[in-house]
């Protein structure tokens, strides 16, 4: 009997050292690889380590900066003196200021008028060069030229351009015996002429985006729209437009914030004037720290407040794309 169970118990002990076997395997494959995923993390964290450093040495360490300095007074031209905590009263000083609600009104007008022009030209335009016409190459290139130029040069050229003696546009004018207006000295002219070169800077990019998206519209749909009676209006609203939603809300977004920051043909053709006609809020910012009486409080506040509304058409931006961009071909 004794023989008998120890003979028995051998094929359970066999089993039970291949069990263990096992699982001292399963063990070490799960040692392999943790030891597998902490070197690609370890090997991901090399990787993003200078730029994440980088982002927040010249990105999100300013900003917490510029939102201290905001509730401070201080002059840092001055190298001198400890900055003193103030509050929101620079915040307060703003708002209850008229001048920066004018120049908040002058931000939303800019920002509406180019980006409205901006999209509608440029998606006309790259409708017409859309289509097979002689030079079409050539015009393409002379229409995206002005965007590569800088925003100083071009202020320079269209300062000339505006100059209601000598300049092009009034030679223009006198033609067709009409006076040409005090364009860059009077602020009922000075903004729409911003608002002229701004557009014309920054409308071959629009069109050539424009144009990239409708080169990637498949011909079946007008074909199909053709068959079923559509005429060139319901073809455009109902295929093209649809289409181009995705690059619309596109160039929309990129328009909008690169509007926000526009600065350099400000300085170059008005310098903010005349009676802060041309002021927008980034030029507000750079006024405040870098002109006469220069507050560092008050630009970092007006600073905080256009990254605000920056945020905020933004956040409206992704919503409105969720209802209505389509990115389905």
């Amino acid at each position: 009997m004794a023989s008998q169970s120890g003979t028995a118990s051998q094929p359970l002990q066999a089993t039970t050292e291949r069990s263990q076997e096992k699982q001292e395997q399963y063990v070490q494959a799960g040692k392999g690889i943790k030891r597998l995923a902490n070197k690609e993390w370890l090997l991901f964290l090399l990787f993003i380590a200078p730029n994440f450093f980088f982002l927040i040495l010249f990105t999100y360490w300013p900003l917490w900066e510029n939102v201290k300095l905001s509730f401070q007074q201080t002059d840092l031209l001055a190298f001198s003196g400890e900055p003193k905590y103030v509050g929101f009263k620079n915040y307060e000083w703003l708002f209850d200021n008229r001048t920066f609600r004018y120049v908040v009104q002058n931000t939303v007008i800019f920002i509406g008028a180019c980006v409205i022009f901006t999209l509608g030209i440029g998606l006309l335009v790259a409708l017409l060069l859309n289509e097979k016409l002689k030079a079409r190459n050539g015009v393409r290139a002379l229409v995206f030229a002005p965007y590569l130029l800088s925003g100083a040069a071009i202020g320079i050229v269209w300062a000339y351009i505006f100059d209601p003696r000598f300049g092009l546009l009034a030679q223009i004018l006198d033609w067709f015996g009409i006076p040409s207006p005090h364009w860059l000295d009077r602020p009922e002219w000075a903004l729409p002429a911003i608002i002229i070169v701004y557009v014309w800077k920054n409308l071959g990019f629009a069109t050539v985006i424009f144009l990239a998206g409708l080169q990637s519209i498949p011909k079946d749909l007008y074909d199909a729209a053709k068959v079923d009676g559509a005429g060139a209006w319901w073809r455009f609203r109902s295929v093209t437009l649809p289409m181009l939603s995705p690059i619309s809300f596109f160039l929309m977004v990129t328009s909008v914030l690169a509007t926000f920051q526009a600065f350099d043909i400000q300085q170059v053709m008005t310098k903010g004037g005349p009676a802060y006609a041309t002021t927008t809020l980034v030029y507000y910012v750079y006024e405040q720290s870098f002109g006469q009486g220069a507050n560092f409080g008050r630009a970092a506040a007006a600073a905080i407040i256009l990254f605000i509304a920056m945020l905020i058409v933004t956040a409206v931006q992704m919503y409105y794309s969720e209802k209505k961009v389509h990115y389905d071909g």
